[in-house]
């Protein structure tokens, strides 16, 4: 187990009207430098079928993707001791201050990619927010029990 901190700046602008928060980056995502940088996570196949486009490749396309389907993204997590990339084995989490992106986008609702980060959305930021937030399926390839169909329905929220 290691301590590990975030480096991945989160992305939105003014128009970001959606918060996805994820817990924390898996190791190949803290490598890539972006969100959801594991070729088996699910996260960019779904968001992109909800939205009726093609999957976005590059960091680029990934980014311009987001914001302009006004889609903010970013972590509960700022550090943690954690073993690889298992949310299951995080401790001694820092959160992040997400009221950066809230005083500058005009959220209407935060989403959770997955348990982990809805647990510790509302322990830690919920409180300093007062916005609860919707607990999504995960789109890790860890939820082995959600097919990609499955994940599409229900994001589709």
């Amino acid at each position: 187990m290691a301590l590990e901190f975030h480096n991945i700046e989160p992305v939105y602008d003014e128009n970001s009207k959606i918060l996805i928060l994820g817990s924390f980056p898996s190791v190949k995502s803290r490598e890539t430098g972006f969100f959801y940088g594991h070729p088996q996570n699910r996260f960019w196949r779904v968001v992109a079928a909800v939205r009726n486009e093609a999957v976005p490749e590059t960091i680029a396309e990934k980014k311009a993707f987001l914001l302009r389907n006004g889609i903010a993204v970013w972590d509960v997590i700022k550090s943690c001791d954690i073993t690889g990339s298992g949310d299951s084995s995080i401790k001694n989490a820092v959160p992040n201050d997400i009221s950066v992106i809230l005083k500058t986008a005009p959220i209407e609702r935060i989403f959770c990619n997955g348990a982990t980060s809805y647990k510790l959305y509302k322990r830690f930021l919920e409180p300093e927010t007062g916005m609860t937030a919707v607990k999504l399926p995960s789109t890790s390839p860890a939820n082995a029990a959600y097919s990609l169909d499955r994940l599409i329905d229900e994001w589709k929220i």
